[in-house]
């Protein structure tokens, strides 16, 4: 059994970061996939070192017993286990959110789907990182090792359900979030993107991203059930939106202009008509929330004016309302003779 140097498998330095681990394994993966490369053995062994390689560095536990091993492994290896060494407790899988889409360390059933019966994982890894001997597959005499769970029952993952806190802006611009998924000790991070326009209570399916299966049947699904956090200014009806807008009394009385906000950060002007009566409303076409998958059906924005009273007036601003009750009074008496 020879010492296996993950850090020369994925060609990085025993100090690089995590973040720089992942990016190497993505990089690799994507150029040794058996879909990239048909046929290819050279490719298949490639992609195994890989995998096992990331399944080992990818976990910070796992890295750490790694480093420890150094120049003493056979030391380990004659005691029977690495130091702290025990079963592993599933597969750390991260997805990338840039262009090409993301790459993940596959299990080892997925592995013998791919590849056949043959122990997909090498010597050094059952020992020290897949609980020693004692995990160990049996090998037959042609090499080949019996598939893990054999002879248990097949039990699916159960799927789960967490609830995703989102801001309207967020839910109006679609976004991207990572999800640090934790399950039998082992932490990974998920990248999702939410689309825009998703409403309250909207459920987005993660596949495979639920509870681990059993005897190596599929892991159950992630749904993230999106609550959307009240706005102060907008609210949200379908996919209309609706906002309060304040104008002054001369700006109702006289007409004018006045200022709307939209969730997309522009300021809208918007027209107001001579005597605009307070909770008159207007409605601005195509200002509202998007729609899942269908970007050009889009709702509109609702504009309702609060016509704002002065707190204070001046002498000057009182001596105009009473000549304007003045006027008022004037008007009625001429009409009532």
């Amino acid at each position: 059994m020879d010492f296996k140097d993950y850090y020369t498998t994925l060609g990085v330095s025993k100090t690089v970061s995590e973040k720089d681990i992942k990016q190497a394994f993505r990089k690799l993966a994507r150029k040794h996939h058996p879909d990239v490369n048909p046929g290819d053995k050279t490719a298949e062994a490639r992609f195994k070192e890989i995998n096992e390689a990331y399944e080992v560095l990818g976990d910070p536990q796992k890295r750490k017993k790694h480093d420890e091993l150094g120049a003493n492994w056979r030391m380990y290896e004659q005691a029977g286990a690495a130091p702290g060494a025990g079963p592993t407790g599933g597969w750390n899988v991260h997805f990338g959110g840039g262009p090409g889409g993301g790459f993940r360390t596959m299990t080892e059933d997925e592995m013998r789907e791919m590849f056949g019966d043959a122990d997909p994982f090498s010597d050094f890894f059952h020992t020290f990182f897949g609980g020693g001997g004692a995990g160990r597959p049996a090998a037959d005499e042609s090499g080949r090792r019996s598939r893990p769970g054999r002879g248990r029952t097949a039990r699916q993952g159960r799927d789960v359900e967490h609830e995703m806190p989102l801001t309207l802006e967020d839910a109006f611009r679609g976004v991207q979030r990572s999800l640090a998924i934790t399950h039998g000790g082992h932490a990974r991070t998920v990248d999702v993107r939410i689309p825009a326009g998703v409403t309250d209570g909207s459920r987005l399916r993660v596949g495979g991203e639920g509870e681990p299966g059993a005897s190596g049947a599929p892991s159950g699904d992630l749904y993230l059930r999106i609550r959307l956090i009240a706005h102060p200014v907008f609210e949200r009806r379908g996919h209309d939106l609706y906002a309060r807008v304040p104008i002054s009394l001369t700006t109702a009385v006289l007409g004018g202009e006045t200022n709307v906000p939209t969730l997309s950060g522009k300021l809208l002007r918007l027209k107001v008509p001579p005597t605009t009566q307070n909770g008159q409303v207007f409605r601005l076409t195509g200002q509202g929330m998007p729609t899942v998958g269908k970007p050009d059906q889009v709702g509109d924005l609702y504009a309702t004016v609060d016509v704002q009273l002065p707190k204070h007036l001046s002498p000057d601003a009182r001596a105009h309302f009473e000549a304007l009750r003045q006027l008022e009074f004037d008007g009625h008496a001429s009409r009532a003779s």
